[in-house]
């Protein structure tokens, strides 16, 4: 039995969400003031991303205990859709997403903080509140795929999803140079146009990468529990006494 129900931790890391996004939201930096407010970075969206989906699943676990067992086809039916809702959001968005982020940010910080986080943001955000966007959202993420268990879109739709959401934070993010002059990442600023045509062509080919990793992961996963649960029902093995 878990220590903590699912059904806990979830409506606790949609709380931990919505108090990041409002802490965030009321820190007034230059950039949020500029043109795309906080809306140009990727940061924000996934944190947007990333609430909406914990919502989802809270709304779920809500509507699968307002259902269980009143027999109503039509509450049934609505269940279904939600659970669809929240198993593509996770496969197309919260993971690759989620893990892009916390990955990237994290590399590219270690290599030169300056390049996408610089020293000035700490006069800004909190040591925790950059934690909250950056780093807690890949445990958030992985302790939800290893409590439920979610239905992966076909392959191809899957991929061709997450490829429209890539290529449109790029088109977005081109779109805010073209008005305002300025890169929203300040490492966009210090290569050239060949170099950042093939880095955004490698973050859409990684975007992809970390699709199919959630899938892999999420069904070793549940295969792997599936395994246990049949081994415990069954018991051990017999072994023959013929058997050295």
């Amino acid at each position: 039995m878990a220590l903590v129900p699912c059904q806990v931790l979830r409506v606790a890391i949609l709380l931990s969400y919505c108090s990041i996004l409002c802490n965030y939201k009321a820190i007034e930096m230059p950039s949020h003031q500029t043109y795309g407010g906080s809306w140009k970075f990727l940061t924000f969206i996934d944190l947007v991303i990333q609430a909406v989906f914990f919502g989802i699943c809270v709304l779920t676990d809500l509507s699968s205990l307002l259902t269980r067992g009143s027999g109503n086809q039509e509450q049934e039916r609505q269940l279904k859709k939600l659970i669809s809702l929240r198993d593509w959001m996770l496969a197309v968005l919260a993971f690759p997403v989620g893990v892009f982020v916390v990955a990237v940010f994290w590399i590219i910080y270690a290599y030169d903080r300056e390049m996408i986080y610089p020293k000035l943001l700490d006069n800004f955000i909190p040591g925790w509140l950059n934690h909250g966007m950056h780093t807690t959202v890949l445990p958030f993420i992985l302790i939800e795929m290893r409590t439920s268990h979610h239905a992966y879109p076909s392959r191809n739709s899957g991929l061709a999803a997450i490829c429209t959401f890539s290529v449109g934070y790029i088109l977005w993010v081109c779109w805010v140079h073209h008005v305002t002059g300025m890169w929203v990442y300040p490492f966009l600023e210090h290569i050239g146009p060949g170099a950042r045509i093939i880095f955004f062509g490698s973050t859409t080919i990684l975007m992809n990468f970390l699709y199919l990793l959630g899938e892999v992961l999420n069904s070793y996963i549940w295969d792997t529990q599936r395994k246990v649960h049949i081994i415990r029902q069954e018991g051990p093995p017999q072994i023959s006494p013929g058997c050295c």
